[in-house]
């Protein structure tokens, strides 16, 4: 293993920008609408805290013990059946497939901030049209903006641990926060701040069903990067004395917070033009448009700071999503950092041009595969399934299948031995059961 390591804030840094990506801005929003606002909102506190945190936890040490690449580590630090342990490294292939999309929705960022620039359109109607028209038709403009994205991140990724990933969210992380601090200083002056407020802290258990319990453990999960090797692939550049739970809880608080700033600077926006909160994509790319619209002059320098906000977020996660397989190949075959970086970056490129070309009117028929198109497929299969289940053999292996003695070495003295003892129980039995049940709620196996 490399023994350039980040140092402890660029560490913190690091894994916040992994953790801190679209799925903040626009997925929590849309699933506390959707799940009853206050009582969502309450109810994924609670699951960041005592799942997130404890996964994270786990991530961390298997990093801090493993040392090496995320396939290697498992196989070194199993203490039986290590032949079959190194197949859960392979989760590193995970953030790849996901990068292989979201580096086409970064493009729409990009997008979005010219025509911010240009010109807002002035109603939802014209919103959807240009997005949609963006969506499947324009594929010029989105091959564009996928190949600047591709070599973005492949540049940074060369430069490596130190010089790549901690220089550029050093920069990028302080800006992002500054803009989001921007926004919502902006929306406290708003009328309908209040209303927003009230909408994501007053819980209505009324609304809170089985299903929202679900969701808010998935969101938890899938927002703070967990499942993917990446936590692992950082947490073996550490260094050496960083207190792995104090980590753990900052990057968890600060994970959330931006979630949870994000949600009531959309929510304000949206009250105050008395718009609806959209799924996902339609949110960001058509809903909030044509809002930003309604404010006039301070409404395009608004959307501005938006879009410019969420493409540093989506830069920071792509980095992140790189960089575990790139880890890989350096460590386990002795690669060099060009080679590996360009294999990773040419195999995320060319699936996402297939990805991009889904969505286009001329060509999705070829890319269909039952009811969905490949870009959504890949993000079914790898968000819905593998993510969950790449954390499933995370508190797995941890809890029944690494060292139990080199892990009370490390988290007695940061937990103490009553703690300690209730986080094995979390990471041994209840953890695996919420994330199968996430896997089941998510793919309709099972509905709760």
């Amino acid at each position: 293993m490399s023994t350039v390591r980040f140092s402890r804030f660029g560490f913190i840094l690091a894994a916040v920008g992994s953790a801190v990506g679209l799925g903040n801005i626009w997925k929590f929003p849309y699933v506390t609408g959707e799940y009853g606002g206050g009582a969502f909102v309450l109810v994924y506190l609670i699951t960041a805290l005592f799942i997130g945190i404890f996964v994270l936890i786990a991530e961390l040490l298997i990093g801090k013990l493993g040392q090496s690449d995320a396939v290697s580590m498992f196989e070194n630090l199993a203490t039986k059946k290590k032949n079959l342990w190194k197949y859960a490294g392979f989760m590193v292939i995970v953030p790849l497939i996901i990068l292989s999309y979201y580096s086409v929705v970064i493009g729409w960022i990009f997008h979005y901030i010219v025509v911010s620039f240009q010109s807002l359109p002035s109603n939802i109607e014209e919103s959807k049209n240009i997005f949609m028209t963006l969506l499947t038709s324009d594929l010029q403009t989105q091959f564009m903006y996928h190949t600047i994205v591709f070599v973005l991140v492949t540049s940074i990724i060369l430069n490596g641990v130190k010089d790549g990933i901690e220089r550029i969210n050093k920069i990028l992380m302080p800006l992002l926060a500054l803009i989001l601090s921007i926004l919502f200083i902006y929306s406290l002056s708003v009328e309908s701040f209040s209303k927003a407020v009230t909408f994501m802290f007053n819980p209505d258990f009324t609304k809170l069903s089985s299903e929202a319990i679900i969701v808010a453990i998935g969101q938890a999960f899938y927002t703070l990067s967990l499942g993917m090797g990446i936590i692992i692939t950082y947490a073996a550049s550490l260094p050496k004395h960083v207190n792995i739970v104090k980590s753990s809880l900052i990057i968890a608080v600060i994970d959330t917070l931006v979630a949870i700033i994000a949600g009531l600077i959309i929510f304000t926006l949206l009250f105050d033009k008395g718009a609806e909160s959209t799924k996902g994509a339609g949110l960001v790319f058509i809903s909030l448009p044509s809002v930003f619209y309604e404010f006039g002059s301070i409404g395009t320098f608004l959307a501005i700071l938006f879009f410019i906000a969420i493409a540093f977020a989506g830069i920071t996660s792509a980095i992140s999503m790189l960089e575990p397989m790139v880890s890989f190949f350096v460590n386990r075959f002795n690669y060099t950092r060009l080679k590996a970086a360009l294999i990773c970056s040419l195999f995320f490129y060319i699936l996402g041009i297939a990805a991009l070309l889904s969505n286009i009117t001329d060509y999705s028929p070829m890319l269909m595969i039952g009811s969905k198109n490949l870009f959504d497929w890949l993000d079914f299969v790898a968000s819905t399934v593998l993510v969950p289940l790449g954390g499933i053999l995370v508190v797995v292996f941890v809890g029944h299948f690494m060292d139990e003695n080199k892990i009370n070495a490390e988290l007695i003295p940061l937990l103490g031995k009553t703690i300690t003892k209730v986080w094995f129980f979390m990471v041994r039995y209840i953890i695996p059961i919420a994330l199968i049940l996430v896997i089941l709620n998510e793919t309709g196996i099972f509905k709760f």
